[in-house]
């Protein structure tokens, strides 16, 4: 089992910078790959970035290329979201999600992550 707890969550104003932190704990050797993941209230959960951790492939939703960087510390088990330049509609509980098989093309698709973190709440006000 793999255990996964994120940081860094908060209030900003629109235009604003956050830091969000997950760190795995567990058996983490099994690990393929991490993302985040976020549900705003009333709409579904939606991908926001990836990262693998053998060769270091990144990934990105649309909507927050260019403003969020992710990066991976795989010695410290620990993945990290830079949010830059943020805008109301960021507005969304985020998760960290953690696979242990290649997802190849659908690292977007949530069902092929295994565990989950319990969110960060990230508040973006205009």
């Amino acid at each position: 089992q793999v255990q996964l707890v994120e940081s860094g969550g908060g209030l900003v104003q629109a235009g604003g910078s956050l830091r969000l932190s997950c760190a795995a704990s567990g058996r983490t050797t099994s690990l393929y790959s991490m993302g985040w993941f976020r549900q705003a209230p009333g709409k579904e959960r939606e991908f926001v970035s990836a990262i693998t951790w053998r060769g270091g492939s990144t990934y990105y939703a649309d909507s927050v290329k260019g403003r969020f960087t992710i990066s991976g510390d795989n010695a410290k088990n620990t993945v990290v979201l830079q949010m830059n330049s943020l805008k109301p509609e960021d507005t969304a509980v985020y998760y960290c999600a953690a696979s242990r098989f290649n997802p190849g093309n659908y690292y977007y698709l949530s069902p092929k992550y295994d565990y989950w973190g319990q969110g960060t709440q990230v508040t973006v006000s205009s």
